[in-house]
């Protein structure tokens, strides 16, 4: 590991408000690994069918997210091992809890594992997103798996007009669903100044990514979290779904302070 990697230290915030909405089913952790120091895993869960249902399923991906992280041996395991098992198991247990449950619960997730190194990988089922800044300036961005986003990608719709489309809420897979949700998943070298953003449509369906990005490079994380949480409500005009959002910046280390030296030994 090259010495530039190993010194970078992360400055990270949570935000998260129930929006317009009756109750809160968006849920939103970041994990410190128990073990390993620098190691963290932040996931966002997006809950829905019922007030009772969409909560069940939001925190059944955080207890799983939990569980394996912390059974997760960094020097054996594969972080996209890890992230995989997270939503399998999840959407498993989702479907386990459906059988009982008066709702049909489901969710989305985006979750991202972040090495001490800044090497960084990332899993999402659904419209919850990861986004990569640098310099204020979009690296990465997960695809939905939405109706609109099919027709971007099949060119008949432009993002523009996909943020504010009828059926902007329709998605083609969430966890708890009949069919298996996709592993769609990546990594990135992240490097200092880099900022890992991770949010619910809530949040991100009031944003350009220009905007986000100008924010996240402005401010720190937890003002960030506070002004983008506040313009979305305010834009939301008193409809606005539950928000939730992860903001993680990394920076460079201060080098150690050197030990004093030894005053020299005086003859006289």
């Amino acid at each position: 590991m090259s010495q530039a990697r190993a010194r970078l230290q992360l400055r990270a915030a949570t935000g998260i408000h129930r929006g317009d909405r009756q109750y809160q089913q968006d849920r939103i952790e970041i994990f410190p690994h128990p073990r390993a120091q620098g190691l963290i895993l932040v996931v966002v869960a997006d809950g829905m069918g019922g007030r009772s249902g969409g909560r069940m399923a939001a925190d059944q991906v955080m207890l799983t997210a939990q569980q394996l992280f912390e059974r997760f041996l960094p020097s054996q395991e594969e972080p996209l091992d890890l992230l995989h098992s997270l939503v399998r198991e999840s959407h498993l247990m989702i479907k386990l809890s459906a059988i009982s449950a008066e709702q049909e619960p489901h969710s989305t997730v985006a979750c991202a594992l972040l090495q001490p190194d800044g090497h960084c990988h990332w899993a999402h089922v659904g419209d919850s997103r990861v986004h990569v800044f640098r310099a204020g300036k979009l690296v990465v961005r997960t695809k939905d798996h939405s109706y609109v986003q099919d027709l971007v990608d099949a060119g008949t719709l432009s993002e523009g007009m996909a943020r504010n489309h009828p059926m902007s809420n329709v998605l083609t897979s969430s966890l708890g669903t009949t069919e298996d949700p996709p592993l769609a998943s990546d990594s990135l070298q992240l490097q200092a100044d880099d900022v890992l953003l991770l949010c619910t449509d809530g949040l991100w369906h009031y944003f350009v990514d220009a905007e986000l990005g100008s924010t996240l490079d402005r401010l720190d994380p937890r003002d960030s979290c506070e002004f983008l949480i506040a313009k979305a409500r305010q834009r939301a005009m008193g409809r606005g779904d539950n928000l939730s959002l992860a903001v993680v910046k990394l920076l460079r280390a201060e080098a150690p302070a050197a030990p004093p030296k030894r005053p020299p030994k005086l003859h006289g």
